[in-house]
């Protein structure tokens, strides 16, 4: 069983949208908003507690929603432009080229190795994380995390033209217990 607001609905709907989609068309001046603007203004007129006794009681008031929300539109549309200008000309003028700051070319390297191999690098590298502690944070072996970090960093020596070198490393020889108490 129908209620009577449906049935209103359904005939408002079913008689008069092509006027009020040209009622739309002329309030909104443009074509493609004109169908929007009708369902929203059916739905706002048949949700509510507004309630008509005939169908050009219900028109009527369709179509002061209709013409509320073109205004509405209109208003939402102009302050978003002034927004928009207001914005554009607050934006820094200066442009931040990242290509040209330091270590850009790392960044450029290390997106070029597969995601496990640019993890166990950073993770190694940058983060200063023991093999164990990198193999624990990626759920990986160590042997896995070794290899990753090896194959990383070649690519990486190879795209930079740098080399790994290993005079880096600081050589730890034992003392002889007899070199320690002459030392003193």
């Amino acid at each position: 069983m129908s209620r009577r607001w449906e049935d209103l609905l359904e005939q408002v709907a079913r008689e008069r949208y092509q006027r009020l989609v040209a009622h739309a068309t002329l309030v909104s001046a443009s074509p493609s908003d004109a169908q929007d603007l009708v369902q929203e203004s059916l739905i706002a007129a048949f949700s509510g507690r507004a309630r008509f006794g005939s169908v050009e009681q219900a028109e009527a008031y369709v179509r002061r929603a209709i013409a509320t929300r073109a205004v509405d539109a209109g208003r939402r549309r102009t302050r978003e432009a002034r927004l928009l200008a207001r914005a554009a000309a607050q934006t820094p003028h200066t442009v931040l080229d990242t290509d040209r700051l330091p270590g850009a070319d790392v960044v450029r390297a290390l997106a070029t190795l597969s995601p496990r191999e640019r993890a166990c690098v950073v993770l190694r590298q940058m983060e200063d994380l023991s093999v164990v502690e990198t193999a624990s944070v990626l759920g990986l072996s160590e042997g896995a995390v070794k290899r990753y970090t090896s194959d990383g960093l070649t690519r990486l020596n190879a795209q930079l033209g740098s080399t790994t070198d290993a005079g880096e490393r600081i050589a730890v020889r034992t003392l002889d217990t007899t070199e320690v108490r002459h030392e003193r």
